[in-house]
Parts: structure tokens; C-alpha cells; sequence
């Protein structure tokens, strides 16, 4: 595990993508940079903080699945970003107090705050934190070792981090199967990505973000798909964010949404 001081440069002059999804998500740990990237592409989309959220209500969604009617009791967490509504750990810990989650960012800003608000919520579980890159995976992997058990099944989740991370999709594909292969059968693969569309809206949002450097990746429903090669998808498959397993009371459920989100486990 690498011993990073929060207190070392945290890039304050840039923005950073776990800085403007918190920003947009309501949240309070970002800077002038993060909000001037995250305005820019909302003034063309005013719909990406409502994204934001749907995203984190996927995860909320998904984690209960996984904790719940999945039993699963370990997650990896990877690209994490900064703690805001319900997080993972919070989620997975209600409804299995043992529960254990690694998160993992490369964003020492992450990492300051993770070390103060990232702390476990029961006394049988396990949560910690690990400043790592998901493009370098097997460190990633041996420090996770440390402590969850990959002769058990895991949740390995990937929430809107590999358009960031992996514009190339070789590279995408590339890393998933790493990651994947060093979990055992009954594992899962959570996978959240914004998607190729007919929304004239999102695609000039993300254009916009692309011309202020804050460079993402879409990808077509076919090439997500193809990630869960090898791999059972939970039913409703890939589906919009919006529409896999929602509440009866979720926000915008109704409404067309470009992010896309599945469940997949290994046999």
C-alpha cells in the first residue's frame, strides 16, 4: 500500500474527475477548476448532475443486490471517488454487517478525506482504503490482498472510471480481464459507462466537457456488452442506469438516460 501525505499537492489547479462528479452530486470537496469544468458541460447538459445522482443511486441498487440477494461479502471499489450519499461500505454494511470493502483511488484528495470519512460502520466489517491506479492492476491487486480473500467470490466495481482511465478500448478490455481474472467463480463484475447515443443533448454535454480537458470516453452498447464476456449477466442485463431494478420512488426513472450499468458473474 502506498503511503500518501494529504497533504502533499493535491492538484488544486486542475480539475479531476472525482472532483467534478462530486460537485455535481451536491457535494463540498472540489475546486474552482472542478466547478468551472463540471458548470461548462452542464450549461450545454443540464441534466449531468441528475446523472450524477441516477449513477449513485445504480450503486446504492447494486451494492443492496450484491450484499443482499448475491451474498456477497467482499468488494473492490475501484476509482471511488469522493465519499458523498451513501457509500459503499454504508450500503453493503446495513445489510451485512461483515462486510468488507477495499476503495481505491489515485487522487490524494480522495485519500485525505477517505482516511477521515471512510470509516467502518459495524464492528464485524472491514473498510479501508488504497491509493492505487486501476491502469496498473496487479499492484492494485496484491496490496487488495492484504485484505479481502480472492478464493472467495468478490464484487470487483468499475462505476464511470474506464472512459476516464481507458479511452482505448483494447485497453478497457485489457484491464477488466485482469482484474477479473484474479477473482474465483461466484465473482462479480459492476460496470457503469456512458454510452454511444441518439441524444443530441449528452453528446454536445460530453463534447463540451472534452473541450475544457476533461476528457471521457463513450463506448457503444455492443463494446460494453462485450466486457462481460465469459460472464452471466443479473437480470435486467445492460440496461440505463434508470432502469436497472429501480426504487418506485427513484428520480428521473422514467427519464432517457445515456449511462449505462450491469451486473455480471463469473461461473
Amino acid at each position: 500500500m502506498v503511503d500518501i501525505d494529504p497533504a502533499e499537492e493535491l492538484g488544486s489547479d486542475r480539475s479531476h474527475p472525482a472532483r467534478v462528479w462530486n460537485y455535481w452530486l451536491g457535494g463540498t470537496d472540489n475546486y474552482p477548476a472542478d466547478r468551472a469544468v463540471a458548470d461548462a458541460g452542464a450549461e450545454v447538459n443540464p441534466g449531468l448532475p441528475l446523472m450524477a445522482r441516477q449513477c449513485r443511486r445504480f450503486l446504492v441498487r447494486s451494492v443492496r443486490y450484491l450484499a443482499g440477494e448475491a451474498g456477497i461479502r467482499q468488494f473492490l471499489d475501484i476509482g471511488a471517488g469522493l465519499p458523498t450519499m451513501r457509500n459503499t461500505h454504508e450500503v453493503a454494511q446495513a445489510v451485512a454487517p461483515d462486510s468488507m470493502i477495499v476503495y481505491v483511488d489515485n487522487d490524494p484528495l480522495v485519500l485525505a478525506h477517505a482516511r477521515d470519512l471512510l470509516t467502518n460502520t459495524t464492528d464485524e466489517g472491514v473498510t479501508t482504503y488504497l491509493h492505487a491506479d486501476v491502469r496498473d492492476p496487479e499492484p492494485l491487486l496484491d496490496d487488495a490482498r492484504n485484505v479481502l480473500n480472492f478464493d472467495r467470490p468478490v464484487a470487483v466495481m468499475l462505476l464511470g472510471i474506464l472512459g476516464h482511465a481507458a479511452p482505448e478500448y483494447d485497453t478497457m478490455r485489457s484491464l477488466i480481464s485482469r482484474l477479473m481474472a484474479a477473482t474465483c467463480p461466484g465473482s462479480h463484475l459492476v460496470l457503469v459507462d456512458g454510452v454511444e447515443t441518439d441524444d443530441q443533448t449528452y453528446l454536445a454535454g460530453v463534447e463540451r466537457l472534452h473541450e475544457v480537458g476533461h476528457m471521457y470516453q463513450l463506448r457503444t452498447v455492443g463494446q460494453f456488452r462485450a466486457c462481460f464476456a465469459g460472464m452471466e449477466l443479473v437480470a435486467p442485463g445492460l440496461v440505463p442506469v434508470t432502469r436497472w431494478r429501480p426504487d418506485d420512488d427513484e428520480e428521473g426513472a422514467d427519464a432517457p438516460c445515456s449511462v449505462y450499468g450491469a451486473v455480471g458473474v463469473r461461473r
